[in-house]
C-alpha cells in the first residue's frame, strides 16, 4: 500500500502541498494533462528548485493566462470537474476537496455549499493547485494519506471585507477533528491547504510506520529567516498487519452472593464458551467488600453468557466491552518426566517461541503418580521441554500437536 504522510507543521497551502509531492517524484506532465482537462489553457504549472531557509524544496507555480479569471459556485466547479477527461481516482478526490471546501465556505457564510461564491479560492490558480494534487498522488500510486498537526498561524490578513483573524474562518471549520496548533504569525495555512488535508488525509496521526520510498518539501511563496516555509511530504509502504480478533468483556460487580459460589460460576461460564474469566476482589459501595466477574467472550456468546450471569449471580446488570486480542499461535509437545507424559503448551509469535508451560493439572497428576512434589514435576518437565530445543526466543524445533 502506497500511503503519503503530510508534515504541515509548518503550514500548509495548495501550491506547498503540490511542490512537496512534485519534489517527491510525481509526474509534472501527468499534473499538466489534468490541469489543462479542467481549465483548458488558461494556467500553465511548472515547477521550480529554490531553498527556504537553507532547506532545498520545490516551488510550484500556477500562471494564469486570464488576468481577471471569473468568480465560480461549486456548482460551476463541480460540472467542470465532471465533465473533465480524468482518471477516476484524480475526479473523485478533487470533488472531495471542492465539496470539504464549499461545506466550510458555506457554514461560515451563512449560504447553501451549492451557491458559494469562492472568490479568490476558487480562481483558477486554486482550482489547479487541488487537481494539481491529486493528480500527483495519482501519479505517485498513492493510496491512502495521513497528516500530522497542522500550524494555522496566527495575527490576521486582510481579505475582500476586511481585516480578519487567522486561523481564518473556513479553516477553522475545516479543521473539526484535527489537532492543530498557531506555529507562527501570519497565515501559515489556507482554506485550500486544509480542504486538501481534510479530505484526503484520512488520519491525523504523527508520522506512522513507514519502509520510506520517497520524500518531498514544497515551497511557500516567502523565505522566512529562521523557519522553512515548507510542506514536506514522506511516501512509503505501511506495515499491514493482520487483523486482530474480536472479543466483549463482559463485567458484574456483586457484593452479595455466597463466595462458596463463586467457583461454580466460573466453571459455568467457562464450559458454556467463554474464552477466559476470573474474578478480581474489590471495595464496593458503602465499604462493602465484593467481587467483579469478568467473563471474555467471542461475540456471538456474548448474550447467551450475559444471561448465564445473571441467572447464576444476584447482578442486576452487565457490562459490556469491545476489545481486540493479540492471540498467539499455539499448540501443545509432550515430554517424559521419569517415563510418565507431561503436556506442555508452546506459544509462538511470528514463528519465533514465545511462552513455553506445563499444563499445571498433568503435573500435579504427575506428582501423584510418582510421590514427587509438584514443583519438583514442573521444574523437570521445563527442563525436559528445554532439551527437546523448546526455548522461548528460539525457533520450534518441530510441529505442534494443535
Amino acid at each position: 500500500m502506497n500511503h503519503v504522510w503530510v508534515d504541515a507543521s509548518a503550514g500548509v497551502a495548495g501550491d506547498m502541498l503540490l511542490g512537496a509531492l512534485l519534489d517527491a517524484g510525481a509526474d509534472l506532465d501527468a499534473v499538466r494533462d489534468a490541469v489543462r482537462a479542467v481549465v483548458g489553457d488558461a494556467v500553465s504549472v511548472r515547477a521550480e528548485r529554490v531553498t527556504r531557509a537553507g532547506l532545498a524544496a520545490t516551488k510550484a507555480h500556477v500562471d494564469l493566462h486570464d488576468e481577471d479569471p471569473p468568480h465560480r459556485t461549486w456548482t460551476t466547479i463541480r460540472r467542470m470537474l465532471t465533465d473533465a477527461t480524468l482518471p477516476e481516482p484524480v475526479r473523485r478526490n478533487a470533488l472531495a476537496v471542492f465539496d470539504a471546501l464549499a461545506t466550510a465556505e458555506g457554514a461560515v457564510h451563512g449560504v447553501p455549499a451549492d451557491d458559494v461564491h469562492f472568490h479568490e479560492v476558487g480562481a483558477l490558480d486554486s482550482i489547479a493547485d487541488v487537481v494539481g494534487v491529486c493528480a500527483a498522488l495519482h501519479a505517485l500510486g498513492v493510496t491512502s494519506a495521513s497528516a500530522g498537526a497542522v500550524a494555522v498561524g496566527s495575527g490576521t490578513v486582510r481579505a475582500a471585507h476586511g481585516a480578519i483573524p487567522v486561523p481564518v474562518p473556513a479553516v477553522v471549520a475545516l479543521s473539526r477533528g484535527r489537532r492543530v496548533r498557531a506555529g507562527g504569525v501570519g497565515e501559515l495555512t489556507t482554506p485550500t491547504g486544509m480542504a486538501l488535508v481534510a479530505a484526503l488525509a484520512t488520519a491525523d496521526e504523527d508520522l506512522p510506520e513507514l519502509t520510506v520510498t520517497a520524500w518531498g518539501s514544497g515551497a511557500g511563496t516567502r523565505d522566512v529567516e529562521g523557519r522553512p516555509n515548507v510542506t514536506r511530504v514522506v511516501l512509503g509502504q505501511r506495515a499491514v498487519r493482520a487483523a486482530r480478533p474480536v472479543a466483549h468483556q463482559l463485567e458484574a460487580t456483586v457484593d452479595d452472593l455466597d463466595p462458596r459460589l463463586w467457583p461454580g460460576v466460573v466453571a459455568r461460564v467457562l464450559a458454556a464458551g467463554a474464552l477466559d474469566a476470573w474474578l478480581v476482589p474489590v471495595v464496593g459501595k458503602k465499604g462493602r467488600p465484593a467481587h467483579v466477574l469478568t467473563v471474555l467472550s467471542p461475540p456471538e456468546r456474548s448474550d447467551e453468557l450475559e444471561e448465564l450471569v445473571v441467572a447464576t449471580t444476584t447482578t442486576l446488570g452487565v457490562r459490556r466491552t469491545e476489545c481486540t486480542r493479540l492471540v498467539l499461535d499455539r499448540g501443545w509437545v509432550d515430554v517424559g518426566v521419569e517415563g510418565q507424559p507431561v503436556p506442555v503448551k508452546v506459544g509462538l509469535l511470528r514463528g519465533v517461541v514465545q511462552q513455553v508451560m506445563p499444563e499445571f493439572e498433568d503435573v500435579a497428576r504427575v506428582a501423584d503418580a510418582l510421590g514427587w512434589p509438584e514443583r519438583r514435576v514442573l521444574s523437570a518437565a521445563h527442563s525436559a521441554a528445554a532439551a527437546a530445543g523448546w526455548t522461548v526466543g528460539g525457533p520450534p524445533p518441530g510441529d505442534l500437536r494443535r
